[in-house]
């Protein structure tokens, strides 16, 4: 599904324009991610919950050169589904 097929899907479940359902998800996702560039967590309920992981550096290989390269200390976002949604998606 793209962003233009969630919108569409949204404008017509709530009954509103595609413009209002586009605000309103700009503005979800914008909360989202504002929150998580802060270090909090993002809950849910019934769906999942985002938060922000942190990664250690490590040593890698250059599949190419076989080189051995440093991967520098990261952060990376993670989306842990709830229950309720690993429920639906295996049906």
């Amino acid at each position: 599904m793209t962003r233009e097929n969630m919108i569409e899907c949204i404008a017509q479940k709530v009954g509103i324009t595609k413009k209002q359902a586009g605000i309103a998800l700009s503005a979800t996702l914008e909360g989202i991610t504002e929150a998580l560039q802060a270090g909090e967590r993002v809950t849910l309920i019934g769906f999942g919950t985002f938060s922000v992981r942190a990664k250690r550096a490590r040593t890698g290989i250059n599949p190419r050169t076989k080189q051995k390269i440093n991967i520098p200390a990261a952060k990376a976002p993670v989306f842990k589904p709830g229950a309720k949604l690993k429920e639906i998606v295996n049906k």
